[in-house]
């Protein structure tokens, strides 16, 4: 048997074993997620017309904001923009507590350091993540650290501890660092195209999800350095990932104009979030504190929250007039009594 013929069976083996997986996965699936909420008992209903209106409006960019990340106080929180600018705000008194000028002005991500608050991270077509001390840089503004070893543009880093953090590149890997050396400690690699977000379990800092515009999810185990589940299911590129409350499932948004949610424990997508009516893509994704809402920001400015029990057919509400481009980033404060979106049209708005 030639290495070419020897080479074809593989092929053949693996589709042939790929279809027994499908079909099993097909027989397991045997109810929706809003049939089994339902043999539960009657849910809640989401109140109609929600309560959530808009508190406060932080204005203080001169570019498109691209990123946004809340710190763990729940009252502050750090954007980035294209006028290279970082911003530090407090959201109650909408006050800039800090505004620190970037050597780049291409910023894609940033991040705030959640045990002690005293660090925030960024990073864009630079190549490079870019840490800040907040205690220092009132006096300067250089970066305490600037971690270079990425081959493509940095999408998205977030802070384990003070003293490491993960990275995200169109490289196709993801990083993980020693803020205080500067060194590698392990780089990540199984996805074939740009990694774009990356989200941490809430409940468990070495396990955390990323999301690739080779239109999979992937599970990683930060000691062992190796992918551990791979969830497909988008028709498009995935553009953001975020960890259920109670670190068993995520969230994730993509080009495709859906929203799905995975479960860990079965390997599945348990529900998708979607309308024929919506054609655009989304760029950010977020949970409410409780898991029940699945917010969602949209190319064509608007931004949904869907009900994760329901059918994914319909969204459980939109909120009013959001704003006036496209909606790049969202998040909800670790209280759970706030969510944030940020736009192209350099405003942050906060609801509640």
């Amino acid at each position: 048997m030639s290495v070419a013929e020897r080479i074809e069976a593989a092929k053949a083996e693996v589709e042939k074993l790929k279809d027994e997986i499908d079909k099993v996965r097909t027989e397991k699936a045997d109810k929706t997620i809003d049939q089994v909420s339902a043999s539960k008992g009657p849910l809640k209903e989401i109140r109609k017309p929600p309560s959530t209106k808009l508190q406060r409006t932080l204005k203080g960019h001169f570019g498109k904001v691209c990123s946004m990340h809340w710190a763990s106080n729940s009252h502050d929180l750090v954007s980035a923009s294209q006028d290279g600018k970082l911003i530090i705000w407090n959201a109650y008194s909408t006050n800039k507590v800090q505004a620190i000028p970037l050597r780049s002005s291409w910023v894609m991500s940033c991040a705030f350091e959640q045990t002690k608050g005293n660090l925030v991270a960024c990073g864009g077509l630079d190549n490079m993540c870019s840490v800040y001390n907040l205690q220092q840089a009132q006096q300067q503004s250089r970066a305490q650290q600037e971690l270079v070893s990425h081959d493509g543009y940095l999408s998205c880093c977030r802070f384990i501890d003070e003293t490491r953090i993960l990275t995200a590149s169109g490289d196709s890997t993801c990083i993980l660092w020693d803020v205080s050396t500067g060194e590698v400690l392990t780089t990540y690699t199984g996805h074939t195209g740009d990694v774009m977000s990356l989200s941490l379990n809430p409940n468990d800092k070495n396990v955390f999800v990323t999301g690739s515009v080779d239109t999979t999810a992937k599970i990683w185990d930060v000691r062992t350095g190796k992918s551990v589940q791979t969830h497909v299911g988008h028709e498009s590129d995935i553009n953001s990932v975020a960890f259920f409350p109670d670190g068993k499932a995520f969230g994730t948004e993509s080009d495709d104009s859906t929203c799905r949610l995975f479960d860990m424990r079965c390997y599945a997508e348990v529900n998708k979030f979607g309308h024929d009516k919506i054609l655009c893509g989304i760029t950010s994704v977020d949970f409410s504190r409780s898991g029940r809402l699945l917010f969602a920001g949209y190319d064509d400015f608007n931004c949904y929250a869907w009900d994760t029990l329901g059918n994914g057919g319909v969204h459980a509400f939109q909120l009013p007039q959001p704003h006036d481009n496209r909606v790049s980033c969202l998040g909800v404060n670790p209280k759970g009594d706030a969510l944030c979106t940020g736009s192209w049209d350099t405003l942050l708005k906060i609801w509640a």
